[in-house]
This record gives structure tokens, sequence and C-alpha cells, in this order.
């Protein structure tokens, strides 16, 4: 998954306006600090009716001075921030600012520029408990494939590996884990660092598919990557078996018009041609609600995410869009994903939710049911091993992304706040220069045209079983 794509705070208020272009950094940060850090005031500071007069910080306060004070602030009470177990709700958001920049401990690990790196879920930690009214519904968990089928965009398969093949595979790719990286962008003049280890393989690196350097780099959040390594045969062998899996899912469901329709003779049309695989060591390893990045996945992608070893809850929470956020309230899922089971995150689970693995207080140990080969005891592990094989759509190739002012290339981002008839109504390009240049980007926006950028062919093109509504 493109795991890696928590949203800053700027994003996060923007993502909740209805005219994010209308709307400079410096005017949110404005916004966010006369609002004391509360995300949804900010977003009505910068929609008053008179547009022209821009949210102001009162007196002479700055963003620095408040996340300045807000630190001393949390020093001096010395609360140590509390930590969620599998049955709780994990910061979203639409949590304020405030709990999201709460003190940053600092690592010994430095980046670009002698910069010291923080853990990413000390940014994103769980607010303390508040008289407040909750403003979300409660969590479902949701234990069966049927549950999860019915109240998601998404299905579940469990035990789809053969056995052994499941925990050869897990071995393989914990040895492999011990040289996988912790993502490193920037954020607000700091560099944060993710709570999990992570790799980008590539199915195949033939010449003909070129590009697979600048899409681990994304995977990396832009960080300098050399070509990633091919599919292990263990991995290359599960592969097989997935594909059989997703493509016959594909065919009991309606399609999206903006779906890639590839050929349509093709007897697997969706072929995993790269993984994203993550290593969760213990239970506080995690990832932070967001969804994937679309730069080569396309609009409406499927994604299947293969667990092994130890049990750790997928959530889900959905974006409600601005014209319902009055009549109806989010809902968020905890779904337990077992060893050798498989998530499948069908099209428009990217458009309608945002997903983590949070953090839990405990978890179980795996015991594998075969021992390494050459070994007569099993050892057991409290890791999970996650894989999620990817269809990057040949339309949406590295060599037909848009650069920004910069000369990055962008990242493709979906409007998840005004859909209609649950299809998301635009896509967005947008400058991603600031998560490794010191935090600082161009700005650049613009929305995608699929014709005028001559993506395709998309089921919608051939007029075939198109989803009229979600």
């Amino acid at each position: 998954m493109d795991s890696h794509d928590t949203d800053v705070l700027v994003a996060l208020v923007l993502s909740l306006a209805d005219s994010a272009q209308d709307h400079s950094q410096e005017e949110v940060l404005n916004a966010l600090v006369q609002s004391n850090g509360d995300v949804n005031e900010a977003v009505r500071l910068l929609h008053r009716p008179h547009s022209k007069k821009r949210p102001q910080p009162t007196g002479t306060s700055t963003i620095s001075s408040w996340l300045s004070s807000r630190t001393k602030r949390r020093k001096e009470d010395d609360v140590p921030a509390p930590t969620t177990n599998g049955s709780s709700e994990q910061p979203h958001q639409e949590s304020t600012a405030a709990q999201v920049l709460d003190a940053l401990p600092q690592s010994t690990s430095r980046t670009a520029g002698d910069k010291p790196t923080v853990d990413l879920m000390t940014v994103l930690r769980q607010p303390q408990p508040s008289n407040k009214p909750k403003r979300n519904l409660p969590p479902l968990l949701l234990t069966t494939p049927s549950l999860v089928k019915e109240h998601t965009p998404c299905t579940l398969h469990l035990s789809v590996l053969p056995p052994e093949l499941a925990c050869d595979l897990f071995y393989t790719m914990l040895d492999a884990s011990s040289s996988w990286q912790r993502n490193k962008w920037w954020l607000f003049d700091r560099v944060v660092e993710s709570p999990h280890r992570t790799s980008f393989y590539a199915r195949n690196l033939s010449a003909e598919d070129d590009g697979w350097e600048e899409a681990a780099q994304y995977w990396y959040n832009g960080r300098q990557t050399s070509k990633p390594d091919v599919f292990p045969p263990k991995m290359e062998e599960a592969c097989s078996i997935i594909e059989k899996i997703v493509n016959a899912e594909l065919r009991k469901r309606e399609r999206f018009p903006l779906e890639w329709a590839g050929d349509p003779n093709d007897e697997l049309p969706w072929r995993a041609n790269v993984a994203a695989s993550n290593c969760y060591a213990g239970s506080k390893e995690s990832v932070g609600f967001h969804s994937d990045q679309l730069t080569y996945l396309g609009p409406y992608p499927t994604i299947a995410s293969l667990s092994l070893g130890t049990r750790r809850t997928f959530t889900l929470r959905e974006v409600i869009p601005s014209e319902e956020a009055d009549s109806r309230k989010a809902q968020t899922f905890h779904i337990p994903l077992p060893h050798n089971s498989l998530a499948i995150m069908h099209a428009s689970c990217q458009e309608k939710f945002k997903h983590s693995i949070p953090p839990q207080q405990a978890i179980d140990i795996y015991r594998p049911q075969f021992p390494r080969p050459g070994q007569e005891q099993v050892s057991t592990s409290n890791c999970r091993i996650n894989i999620t094989f990817r269809f990057y759509r040949p339309d949406f190739r590295p060599s037909k992304t848009p650069r920004c002012k910069c000369d990055v290339p962008t990242i493709l981002r979906p409007d998840m706040k005004n859909r209609m008839n649950g299809k998301t109504d635009r896509y967005w390009w947008t400058c991603y220069a600031g998560a490794q240049n010191d935090g600082n980007g161009c700005n650049f926006w613009r929305v995608m045209d699929m014709k005028l950028e001559e993506r395709g062919p998309c089921i919608g093109d051939q007029r075939v079983n198109p989803l009229v509504e979600a």
C-alpha cells in the first residue's frame, strides 16, 4: 500500500475544504493557529462568507510558537500518550491539529541536512479522552468474510495458500525484512519515520517494463532508491494463486467506468506486476490512516493484501462526502487478519475509505505449522508480514506521469470529499517534492483528464457492465 501516504495537516484541511485550490499553505496554517488546532474550525474559517477576508492568526501567534507552547505544556503535564488496542478507534482525518502535533520525541537517526527523525505514530497519537460527544459511530468488528463483504468494498479470503507454502513464504520474507527500510519524509520542518519496515518488489525487470526505479521511489516517499528486487520464487508461486482469486472476484462484481478494461479476451486481466511488503514487529509497530497513492494504479484500483504471521487488525474508516456530512456519520470497521488470509480492496475502496494497521495493547504469538527447512523445531514470532500485490496500469506508466514546477513527478490523489452517486468526480495531480525537499514544494495542482492525457481503455469506454451507482 502505498503506505506510505499519511496526509500532513495542510493536506488534511484542504481535503476537508470544498475549494482546495483557493487556499495557500500559509492561510491554512493561520487558520489552524486561530482555531487552536481544531481542523474542523479551521475549515469553517477558510469558508467564511467574505472570501476576500482570509483568516489571520490572533496577536503575535505563529504556527511555530503555537507548537512550542503545546510541547511545553505536554512536558509539564508529563502525561504519557495512550496507545490503542485492536478494538479501539485510531486517530483519523477529523482529529485536531493540536492532537496530531503533540510532543515529538527525537530519535538518534539522521537524514539529509542532519535533521533528527521522529516516529510517525508519536505524531499521530490517540487524543486524551474528552467529555465532548463523539461525532462518529462506534466501530464495528467484522470477523467473518460475509460481514466484510456486507459492510465494506472488500472481500476476505481465509487459508488462501497451501499451508506449507504460506509458512515458507513467511520465513522468506521475515529473513528479507532485516534489510528493509523505514519510510522517512518531511512534516512541518521535521523528518518523520514510519513505525514499520517496508520494501518494494517488481515482478518483471525486462527492458519493456521500464520505470520501476521511479515507482519504488514513490513507495519510499520520493527517496532515491536502487532498482527494486524481483519476486522471490515463493512470492511468485503465491502470486499465481492470488491472481486467480482476484480475477474470479472481479468477474462477480459490477465494474466502475474508470477501471482498467484491458483485453476482454484475457483470462487474467488483473495481473500483479509489483508488490509492496511490510513488516510489523510486535504490537506497537503500525501504520496510520491513509489511502493508497494512485499514481501508477489509476482510478478505482484493486489491491490484494496477503497477511502472514501474527494476527493484526486491519481498520477501515469511511470518508463522508461533503454534501452528506450533516446527514450521516463516519463508520469505522475493524477486520482481524489471521495468518494466510487475503484481504482484497476492491474498486472504490481507495476513493471512499482510509485504512490503517493500529497499534495494539497485546498480540498473539504466531506459531508456524511447519518448521524452517532443515530444522526440527518451529520458532515462534511476533511479526506480521504483509504483501500487497498491485497491478500498475499500462496507461499510468512512470513515463506518463506529469511533472510539477519542481521538475519532480507528481502524485495522483482522488477527490474523496466530493463524490456523486458513489463515484469520484475528479482526481488531481499534485506536487510531491516537499516529501523530501526540506518540506518545500511548488503547490502545483491539476485536475486529471483521462481523454486529454490519452489514458485507457477503461470499462466505461467499452460500455460493458459499468457501475451506475455504488
